[in-house]
């Protein structure tokens, strides 16, 4: 079995409250900031500020050497994004973010993605049928599930679309570290993997593409993974405490 840390009533509470910030912030971001013409560099920081004013530290600033608050990927970028002042959101716009907090000693982390201005139905549907399979696996949580239970059901509800889903990242556990174990692919078999215990909180985050599940990582900043084809991404996260009767969104309002 995966070792992994049961968290405590406390700490429990500190990402309650933490995951409710990130909540606000990315809701913030979206609704009330994000527009064609602003850059990535902009986004990332109105989120610093954001943060500073909840009094919240950034979790991805420096992790790993990652220069920035907040992951911006647009189009065919699917996770990791680095903002930057030449990177200018357009009309039509895929743009995920993903973003972790530190909150009285606890880390919770989260992602959406939306659309910008008038958009495909082609890209609705990506955005519609990822949150989507988001909300299955999360329906399947409890404990004495395993993670093989949460995989099957993003797989089995993404693959009748034919996308890609992506393979070489994944979900994990989060808390006393942005990343903990168990590892949480979205594909699997049921009862298989992990089993998942009450107090146990992880992050769930199906990244599904239009095309290929094949990716890069961009060779200049070493971090914006891509897909290969240039199909367009979608990616959305929560961080979810695993109890005896389901599961709890810790990331949102």
């Amino acid at each position: 079995m995966s070792q992994y840390r049961i968290k405590s009533k406390d700490e429990i509470r500190a990402m309650r409250e933490g995951g409710k910030i990130l909540a606000e912030t990315l809701i913030w971001l979206k609704e009330d900031k994000i527009k064609a013409g602003i850059s990535t560099q902009e986004i990332d920081i109105y989120t610093r500020e954001f943060f500073e004013k909840k009094k919240v530290k950034p979790v991805f600033l420096g992790y790993y050497g990652f220069p920035a608050v907040i992951c911006t990927s647009i189009n065919d970028a699917v996770i990791h994004g680095v903002p930057n002042p030449k990177t200018i959101v357009k009309e039509g716009d895929i743009v995920s973010l993903d973003c972790g907090v530190l909150h009285n000693n606890m880390i919770v982390d989260s992602a959406i993605s939306f659309g910008i201005g008038e958009i495909t139905e082609e890209t609705r549907l990506l955005l519609e049928r990822t949150q989507k399979s988001l909300n299955k696996a999360i329906k399947v949580i409890k404990a004495g599930a395993t993670t093989g239970d949460i995989g099957y059901a993003v797989e089995s509800y993404i693959d009748q679309f034919g996308y890609g889903i992506i393979r070489d990242y994944a979900g994990h556990g989060v808390g006393h570290q942005l990343h903990e174990e168990p590892t949480i692919p979205n594909y699997g078999h049921t009862g298989t993997g992990t089993k998942l215990v009450s107090g146990l909180t992880i992050a769930v985050e199906p990244m599904i593409t239009l095309g290929s599940e094949d990716i890069f990582t961009d060779a200049d900043d070493d971090w914006t993974v891509y897909t290969d084809d240039g199909s367009l991404a979608a990616h959305f996260e929560h961080t979810i405490l695993v109890t005896d009767k389901g599961a709890e969104i810790l990331t949102q309002i």
